[in-house]
């Protein structure tokens, strides 16, 4: 029932409209933050995560420090490039809520990642009312360019079926 209510209701959609422009202000502003600097550099982050991988509580797990000394620290350059630039496209995604759920999807994975690497900050809450953008569905971009581009594509499926259509009525 409550699923139901994030996927079709209207006054729902207007909430994960203000849901989405906080989570997109949240991205954009920490993407362009990395932008604006003038470079960005993830390597000492990682590494700490790695170094907490060790002890007897470690806040990050082996196989994510494997994952980060095997892969993420070896391509130092695609993560200082990828990080920056995924945060504000997830961040613009979200504001403009074009490709809203592509947005969140990716948007969650970042802060998994990030938890994966032992910090927490505001990484929790944005999972928490992440999961309610992904869950409503094209509800969460109804008030956005998701509804535009829904429109369009259903236009364009229209006038394919009807061609269609037509070609095999002409065909017989």
């Amino acid at each position: 029932m409550f699923i139901n209510f994030l996927r079709t209701n209207k006054i729902a959609s207007g909430v994960l409209t203000v849901l989405r422009l906080y989570l997109g202000y949240e991205w954009i502003h920490a993407g362009w933050g990395k932008l604006s600097a003038g470079g960005f550099d993830a390597s000492g982050f990682l590494q700490f995560a790695v170094k907490n991988s060790t002890g007897d509580h470690p806040a990050v797990q082996g196989w994510w420090a494997d994952f980060l000394t095997h892969f993420a620290i070896p391509h130092i350059d695609l993560f200082n490039f990828l990080v920056p630039i995924g945060e504000f496209a997830i961040g613009l995604g979200l504001i403009l809520g074009c490709f809203t759920k592509t947005a969140m999807f990716f948007g969650l994975m970042m802060n998994f990642s990030f938890m994966f690497s032992g910090t927490t900050s505001t990484n929790p809450q944005m999972v928490l009312l992440g999961i309610f953008i992904i869950i409503a569905g094209s509800n969460a971009g109804r008030i956005g360019l998701d509804h535009y581009i829904r429109k369009f594509i259903e236009k364009k499926r229209l006038n394919n079926h009807s061609i269609a259509s037509n070609k095999l009525s002409n065909a017989s």
